[in-house]
């Protein structure tokens, strides 16, 4: 499976103190897991970013950001941000933070 390995080494440096954190190759690309919870994922396309149910409206409205669609399935509290809206760390903070923050409400996977 494919994914921006540069990308996936930024979001590696930005989770790195999280406890729980895992990795697991998924979606054509590599997900960011907190005690199980997927909080984004890096592919060539982007950047995968749970944000639940409630927030995808306004995420929507960020630069870069757009419905996450698998085929022609909306995922429902996934958004995917594209490559050119995450090239400095200002940009591409924000969204790992809102992802991992997402995942932090969730139970914890055994």
């Amino acid at each position: 499976m494919a994914h921006d390995e540069e990308l996936a080494h930024r979001v590696r440096e930005l989770l790195g103190a999280e406890h729980g954190l895992t990795e697991q190759r998924m979606f054509g690309g590599l997900a960011f897991l907190l005690d199980g919870n997927m909080a984004v994922a890096v592919s060539t396309r982007g950047l995968l970013v749970r944000v639940g149910a409630e927030a995808v409206q306004e995420a929507l409205a960020k630069p870069g950001a757009e419905e996450m669609k698998m085929g022609q399935r909306v995922m429902r509290g996934w958004i995917r941000v594209q490559p050119h809206a995450l090239s400095s760390k200002r940009q591409l903070e924000p969204w790992v933070r809102r992802g991992a923050r997402f995942a932090r409400t969730l139970a914890p996977k055994a």
